[in-house]
């Protein structure tokens, strides 16, 4: 796949230290690294951003996420390796992305699942990486950003 072109945050540049910290604002607020770079690769899956999934994996992995995790974090409601909290997080992020599937896009249900493991500063934090995330895919998709290393 070839880039339809540059990043659009290469070409704007005064957009990347916003975004950078809006980032940063996520961090320290009551969800583990590892629990947000979860919710960041999922959503990603969920958009088919290649280019998310790969530095979400690459991310992930530095954030101390366990392989299992990695290679089950697309069934993650069916595999072992998540905590109550991780699936809440998981849980909220792909309501939060699937805002179309139904009409109540992110129902109590899941939204109190995430709240009893959460506080506030922590839903907020998920909801941002959630929101960030859904603009990653959306302007890497859209220019068609490809995943990994350029070919050579």
């Amino acid at each position: 796949m070839e880039a339809r072109m540059k990043n659009p945050a290469a070409l704007i540049p005064e957009a990347v230290p916003a975004i950078q910290e809006l980032l940063k604002a996520t961090r320290n607020r009551g969800v583990p690294d590892s629990t947000l770079e979860l919710v960041h690769l999922r959503a990603s899956q969920i958009n088919g951003c290649s280019y998310c999934v790969d530095y979400g994996v690459r991310s992930a992995r530095k954030a101390g996420v366990a392989d299992a995790q990695l290679f089950a974090v697309a069934a993650w409601r069916e595999a072992p390796y998540f905590s109550d909290e991780e699936r809440a997080a998981l849980a909220l992020a792909e309501a939060a992305t699937r805002l179309s599937d139904r009409g109540d896009a992110v129902p109590d249900e899941i939204w109190d699942a995430a709240a009893d493991h959460y506080d506030e500063q922590g839903l907020a934090a998920l909801t941002l990486m959630v929101g960030i995330t859904n603009l990653f895919n959306r302007v890497n998709v859209t220019t068609r950003q490809p995943a990994g290393p350029p070919a050579s």
